[in-house]
C-alpha cells in the first residue's frame, strides 16, 4: 500500500510537470488577454493573393496566432478597388471574428469616392508596415533611366501601358501623382492585384509597373525588373540588389511624399474586450517581433506598427494626399474636407 502511494504521488508530481512545462504556450496565449476566442477569425484581404496587403497580413496574422492561439484565416475577397471585400467585413456580425486589411489611404477615401459609407472613425486601425513605391520597367526595355523613361512618356503620350492593381491601388496612386506634377499621361492596364500587375509587366504585357516594393522586390532581385525611381526623400536599398533605387525628389523636388501604411482594420462596433486585446497584443507582440522586422528587412518595407492614434496619425497625411488628388481629378463625389480630411 506504501509503495502504492510513492507511486501516485510521483505520477502526479509528472502530470503536474508536464501540463508546467506543455502547457505554458497554451497558458499564455489565451490566459493574458481579456478576449478568449473560441473559433477562428477571419481576416478579408480585399485584393487578390500574393499583393501587399496579403503578405503584409499573413505575416501578421501569425503574430496574433501565435499570441491568442487560435487560427486566423486569411481569404482573399478582391474586386472593386478593394471595396467589395472592405463591405463583406462591415455586412459581417460585430463579434470580433471578421476584420480586414488594406492601405489606411484606401479605406479613408472610399466614402468620398461613393464606394462605400464608411471612415476611418468607424474602424480600430492597427499598421504593421509602410511600404514605398517603386517605378519599374521590364528589364529587356529600352529605358534605363527614370529621365529616359519620362522622355518616352512625353513622346508617346497616353501610349505606355502602365500595370497596376486598379483604381484606387497605391500604384494608381503613385501614377496620378506623377502625372499631376509632370503632366504626362499613360495607358492604365489594370488587374485583381499587385501581383498580377508585376508579373504583367515582366511577361511583357505592359512597360511599366509602379506598384509598391513588396511586391516587386522578388522580380528586381532576380534581374526580371529594372527600379528607376522610388517614391521617397532617400534612396531605397534592397537586399539583394546590387545598387540603391534613386529617390524621385532627385528629379522633382516639390513631390509630395507620405508614408504608405498597410493595417488590419477591426470595426469599432466590436466588444471593448477585443479592442483591449488587439491594443495589448500589438504593444507586447507585434511592435516587438523579429520576425516582422526581419519581413520588413527581407521586403525593402518600413518596419513601424502601432495602433489607436498613433497609428491614425502616421497614416493619415497619405489618405490627405490621395483623397485630394481624386477630388482635384474629378474621382470624388464629394469634397474630402466634408468627412474632416483637410487639403494637405
Amino acid at each position: 500500500m506504501k509503495k502504492a502511494k510513492v507511486l501516485l504521488i510521483g505520477a502526479v508530481l509528472v502530470i503536474f510537470t508536464l501540463t508546467s512545462v506543455f502547457g505554458a504556450g497554451a497558458t499564455e496565449a489565451t490566459g493574458a488577454y481579456t478576449w478568449k476566442p473560441n473559433r477562428p477569425i477571419n481576416l478579408i484581404v480585399p485584393w487578390g493573393a500574393g499583393g501587399s496587403t496579403d503578405r503584409s497580413a499573413r505575416a501578421t496574422a501569425a503574430i496574433i496566432e501565435e499570441a491568442l492561439g487560435i487560427s486566423v484565416v486569411v481569404v482573399n475577397q478582391a474586386g472593386a478597388s478593394g471595396s467589395l471585400g472592405t463591405k463583406a467585413t462591415m455586412d459581417a456580425p460585430k463579434d470580433g471574428y471578421t476584420w480586414t486589411a488594406g492601405a489606411v489611404k484606401d479605406l479613408g477615401v472610399y466614402k468620398i469616392q461613393g464606394l462605400l459609407d464608411t471612415t476611418l472613425d468607424d474602424w480600430h486601425i492597427y499598421t504593421n508596415v509602410a511600404m514605398p513605391n517603386v517605378i519599374s520597367v521590364n528589364a529587356n526595355s529600352p529605358y534605363k533611366t527614370f529621365d529616359d523613361l519620362l522622355a518616352a512618356f512625353k513622346a508617346k503620350p497616353g501610349q505606355i501601358k502602365v500595370a497596376t492593381a486598379g483604381v484606387n491601388s497605391a500604384g494608381h496612386t503613385a501614377m496620378e501623382l506623377l502625372a499631376k506634377h509632370t503632366g504626362i499621361t499613360y495607358r492604365h492596364v489594370t488587374y485583381d492585384g499587385g501581383a498580377p500587375a508585376v508579373t504583367a509587366t515582366v511577361g511583357g504585357e505592359a512597360e511599366v509597373v509602379p506598384q509598391l516594393s513588396v511586391e516587386q522586390v522578388d522580380m528586381i532581385r532576380a534581374g526580371r525588373l529594372r527600379p528607376l525611381v522610388v517614391l521617397t526623400t532617400e534612396p531605397l536599398e534592397i537586399e539583394g540588389y546590387n545598387g540603391v533605387v534613386p529617390p524621385i525628389t532627385n528629379w522633382i523636388s516639390d513631390f509630395k511624399v507620405a508614408a504608405q501604411y498597410f493595417a488590419i482594420f477591426v470595426p469599432k462596433a466590436v466588444p471593448k474586450e477585443v479592442s483591449d486585446t488587439l491594443d495589448k497584443i500589438w504593444q507586447e507582440k507585434v511592435m516587438t517581433s523579429d520576425s516582422l522586422r526581419t519581413w520588413a528587412k527581407q521586403n525593402a518595407v518600413v518596419f513601424d506598427p502601432a495602433y489607436g492614434k498613433s497609428a491614425f496619425d502616421k497614416s493619415f497625411g497619405m489618405v490627405q494626399i490621395d483623397a485630394w488628388l481624386k477630388y482635384d481629378a474629378g474621382d470624388a463625389v464629394m469634397s474630402p474636407a466634408s468627412v474632416g480630411i483637410p487639403r494637405p
